[in-house]
This record gives C-alpha cells, sequence and structure tokens, in this order.
C-alpha cells in the first residue's frame, strides 16, 4: 500500500481540488453500488466495526475488545474480515497463527486470531457461515461498512480523534471512502479513539442525536522485559505510525528517532539489518507495533521490541446496552 498522500489532510490544496472530479465517480459509483446490491443476513448476529476513511482508525482493537466483553459474557465470538493483501485460496480460510503468514492471510487476521476463531473470505456471508458451523454465537467483522453485501445488526463507525475526517474530501481527493455523516447514518454508535480534536463532533450534532457516542483511547500493555530506562529507534507501518510513536511517548519510552513504512508494509531483512545498526549507534532498541511483529522475518520477532495496545473505554457499559439487541 502507498503512503496516505501528505495533502489528504489540508483543506482546499490544489492538488485536491483537481482530483474532485474523479472523488465524483468514485463517490457515484460506491453509491449505485449500495443501491443494486441486496444485503442479506448472517446466520448468527453480527457486528461491524468500520471507519469512512482510508487508514488506522483503530477499527482492529475494537474487535479485539469487542470480542472479549462477548467472551465474558458467556458467547462464543468470531472474527470475520477480507485479509488485506492475504494470499489465499477462494472459500474461507481459519486463520492458524501457529501456520500461516502475513502475506497469506493479511496482518489484522493474524492478531485477531489470537483473542477469537478467525475466517478470512472475500464473501463475508461465507465467512460467517463457517464461523456458525464451526459453533460460533456472534460474528465480529474487522471492516466493511461499505460493502453493502450484509446487513449488519450492529454496525459501529470507529473514528480517530486526532486525524478525523482529514480534508473531508472522497477518495482520490482525500481520504474519506464515503460521505461519512452517509455513513454513520447506517450505524448504532460511533466509537471516538482519542480526542476529538477536529472538533467533529460539534460539526455533526444533528446526526449523533439517534446515536450512542462512545468514547475510547488506545493503551499501551508494557511487556516483561521492556523497561522505561532504555532508549528506543520506533518503527511502523500501519496507517498513521506517528500515533504509534506518540503512544510510546505517553507511555514514558525515550525514542531517540522513528522510521514510518506504508501500511502493511513487508519488512526486508536488509531494511531491519539497517535499522538495527541505526539503533545500534544511538544505544538504543528497536521497537514496533503488534501489527507489524507479525510481518517481521522470523528470526527478528525475538530480537525486537514490541508494544501492544488495548481499547480502554471511558463507559463499558454504553456499549453492552448494544448487545441485548444480538440475542
Amino acid at each position: 500500500m502507498i503512503r496516505t498522500p501528505h495533502f489528504w489532510s489540508i483543506p482546499h490544496h490544489p492538488v485536491s481540488v483537481l482530483l474532485q472530479p474523479a472523488a465524483g465517480l468514485w463517490d457515484g459509483i460506491s453509491q449505485l453500488r449500495r443501491r443494486l446490491t441486496r444485503s442479506i443476513r448472517t446466520p448468527i448476529p453480527s457486528i461491524c466495526a468500520g471507519n469512512a476513511t482510508i487508514g488506522g482508525a483503530g477499527k482492529t482493537p475494537v474487535v479485539m475488545a469487542l470480542a472479549e466483553m462477548l467472551r465474558q459474557s458467556g458467547a462464543h465470538p468470531a472474527i470475520g474480515l477480507r485479509g488485506y493483501g492475504a494470499r489465499i485460496a477462494p472459500g474461507v480460510t481459519r486463520v492458524d497463527p501457529a501456520r500461516h503468514t502475513a502475506r497469506e492471510t493479511g496482518d489484522e487476521a493474524l492478531l485477531l486470531a489470537q483473542v477469537a476463531p478467525c475466517y478470512v473470505s472475500r464473501d463475508r456471508y461465507a465467512a460467517s457461515l463457517a464461523a456458525y458451523q464451526d459453533g460460533a454465537t456472534h460474528i465480529l467483522f474487522d471492516d466493511g461498512l461499505q460493502n453493502p453485501q450484509i446487513d449488519y445488526d450492529i454496525a459501529l463507525l470507529v473514528i480517530d480523534g486526532a486525524y478525523g475526517i482529514g480534508n473531508g474530501k472522497i477518495i482520490p481527493a482525500g481520504p474519506l471512502r464515503e460521505d461519512w455523516l452517509a455513513a454513520l447514518g447506517r450505524c448504532q454508535a460511533l466509537v471516538m479513539i482519542g480526542g476529538d480534536d477536529t472538533d467533529l463532533l460539534a460539526t455533526a450534532a444533528s446526526a449523533l442525536t439517534d446515536k450512542i457516542l462512545l468514547s475510547a483511547s488506545l493503551v499501551a500493555e508494557i511487556p516483561a522485559g521492556l523497561s522505561r530506562t532504555e532508549k528506543f529507534l520506533a518503527f511502523a507501518g500501519i496507517g498513521r505510525p506517528e500515533k504509534f510513536f506518540q503512544t510510546c511517548r505517553d507511555s514514558g519510552l525515550e525514542l531517540v528517532a522513528m522510521k514510518s513504512f506504508p501500511d502493511h508494509h513487508s519488512y526486508a531483512a536488509a531494511e531491519l539489518e539497517t535499522l538495527e545498526r541505526q539503533a545500534q549507534a544511538r544505544g538504543a532498541r528497536l521497537i514496533t507495533t503488534a501489527k507489524d511483529a507479525v510481518r517481521l522475518p522470523p528470526e527478528y520477532r525475538k530480537r525486537i521490541a514490541v508494544l501492544p495496545v488495548r481499547l480502554q473505554l471511558t463507559d463499558p457499559g454504553t456499549l453492552l446496552t448494544l448487545l441485548p439487541k444480538l440475542q
């Protein structure tokens, strides 16, 4: 995946203006697809955590948190996703972290399979059917809000509060997959991760009157063996690498350098050797995200520190009010 264009975060940028006709075409095709597609219900209750923008809004941590909440209630959730960049056979693949690689299933799938049975398929209904046949009581979808195939029981719009909706333009003029208020209209709740730095909620007050607003943050989980007295060179190939770098700082880690890669970047040994030399020259240790870690060559996974994050809801009980609708 290419890096996010810098002008996607700049209102009225000349390049964005020039791309407006292409954005209109994208939006028109997307709307036509939704009108012509007949949505179907899954055999078990479904929840979709989606976003309106390209890039890392925080969908995967939301799905992981939902899986944990459902497990604690006695349910048996499963997770379905398309698997970005996955090289899998047609049909449905149940992810086995001990056997599959990020190239085969996508990096999110390997992470999600650690918390619940995970199924990768281009056909979301087929994934839900496989999960149902394996005994799942609920199916959680990481992404898919713009895919009209499934009539979700519950849909959540996830927004990164620091980034908001960028310049508010649709692809390729901006980061939006569709008008974000249209996406919100198909959802029961909005999950705002971090502070509303762009005042997005104030501009959408009327659209939120019948929605549940969930405030959340991503909290780092410092693993054993990682000391705050060390120095680190942080690197990440996610939607917004700067989020990870800020999380490191917020956790009290000293960063001597930072290196960004494109989202879903597949790391070569030569790149990692260069990073290791740069870290050693600064008396530092390499650190990356859990999502990046599953894309590292096996021989590097024990040598590079990982800083996992989890979703922390300000009021988990508010989200629980949606769950009775799934029974």
